[in-house]
């Protein structure tokens, strides 16, 4: 069976006002639209548009519950939520939890008898939330994971050089920072210096001012013009962008730590439990295990849970997660991961091709561009620009013709 689902945009502030809308082809609302999701989070449930064929039900969460068989087959969870993100503004720096963790984290927090939309709540169900970003947007600028140390340092060493040619110089602000550097092991040096940005107070309220203050004195021209500052220019620039988005957040100075990437369209990223990141900028689609358990670390008004975070966080200097594609077929690409919950599908058919892919249970395509025909082993249906369908496992291997581009997500399996 295939079944048109609808949402509305998520209005989170840092979203855009016109990328899904442009992206899909619908009218903008006119505030921000930050995600759409699609899946059966109860969160955003996606919207039934044709209630009749799946007995009334309203929304995708209400179907699963009313008749899981008909719509999932052998399981009763959607193990997966489709979305696409559209940021105008940096999210917050966050990291999310292992499937142990989540498990032990949910069942503590439900003894204390903490609200489950209480403020200071971290775990709203026992699940993890691996996620993958795919980039629509000509670039998708992002922080993930622990730059090498040994950058840490240089960029350590360009603030201090500036700050020594300052009118007001003030070393003494980096010697907190510098003193991290002592202990043995990178574990060791980036659990330290999280944890004391983490700490705030009035050392790092003046090292983040004093740092934006050393940014803020230089141009794009001018950093880029110096040989031991060029390389870490999107760096430096991500520090002038969080001080205006986020003025005096101690995130600022945890930024340059991290890995500072810009996708380019149609490249994907991968973050697994433990990886801290934020998204800075850009349209993408996003897949990840159906769960909402963020640890955040900054960049937010948000909950900061700095023992919990610590403890979920991976100290280890990793190079950037790319997620490069597989091919299984012709027309498709194939970004598969480590985990079962999900995996997502780009498919993209010129006239006169044809693709074909079989899910390992319920699915739900999304297309971007054009107008396909979906052939399954039940029924068919057509998809077109801005349309959504819920495919049910019974439809089995499905057949693409005409010309556009689809992704779809599904349940994976252990690459």
């Amino acid at each position: 069976m295939f079944v048109r689902l609808g949402n509305t945009p998520r209005d989170y502030s840092w979203g855009s006002r016109t990328a899904i809308a442009d992206l899909l082809g619908t009218v903008a609302s006119g505030g921000p639209e930050a995600e759409l999701w699609l899946g059966a989070h109860p969160g955003s449930p996606a919207r039934i548009l044709d209630p009749h064929i799946t007995g009334g039900a309203a929304n995708v969460r209400e179907w699963i519950t009313a008749d899981p068989e008909a719509a999932l087959g052998e399981t009763t969870q959607l193990p997966f939520l489709l979305k696409v993100l559209a940021a105008d503004g940096p999210l917050s720096l966050q990291a999310h939890p292992t499937l142990q963790r989540a498990i032990e984290g949910f069942a503590l927090e439900n003894a204390a008898g903490i609200p489950l939309d209480a403020p200071n709540r971290n775990y709203k169900d026992p699940l993890h939330k691996p996620e993958v970003i795919y980039a629509l947007s000509e670039r998708f600028e992002a922080l993930c994971g622990f730059r090498p140390v040994a950058e840490i340092r240089s960029i350590m060493g360009v603030l201090q050089a500036w700050d020594a040619a300052s009118v007001t110089p003030a070393p003494r602000l980096f010697e907190p920072v510098t003193e991290k550097f002592a202990p043995d092991g990178t574990e060791n040096v980036l659990r330290a210096l999280v944890e004391w940005l983490l700490s705030g107070g009035e050392e790092v309220a003046a090292l983040v001012n004093h740092v934006v203050e050393l940014v803020a004195a230089r141009t794009a021209h001018e950093i880029l013009a110096e040989a031991d500052a060029a390389p870490f220019a999107a760096s430096f620039e991500t520090v002038r962008d969080l001080a205006s988005s986020y003025p005096g957040d101690p995130g600022i100075v945890t930024s340059l730590l991290l890995n500072r990437v810009s996708l380019k369209a149609g490249e994907a990223l991968y973050l697994p439990a433990g990886n801290i990141h934020a998204y800075l900028k850009g349209l993408g689609i996003e897949v990840m295990a159906a769960s909402d358990n963020v640890l955040r670390g900054g960049l937010t008004p948000k909950y900061i849970d700095v023992p919990e975070l610590l403890s979920v966080l991976t100290f280890e200097s990793l190079p950037v997660p790319y997620l490069w594609p597989r091919y299984p077929a012709r027309c498709v690409e194939e970004f598969r991961v480590d985990v079962p919950d999900f995996v997502l599908l780009r498919i993209k058919t010129e006239l006169n091709e044809r693709a074909s892919y079989r899910a390992a249970g319920a699915a739900i395509a999304l297309c971007v561009s054009g107008s396909l025909e979906l052939h399954g082993e039940t029924s068919s249906s057509t998809i077109n620009r801005g349309d959504a369908l819920f495919i049910t496992p019974d439809e089995g291997a499905i057949t693409l013709t005409g010309e556009g581009i689809v992704f779809v997500a599904a349940p994976g399996s252990p690459a």
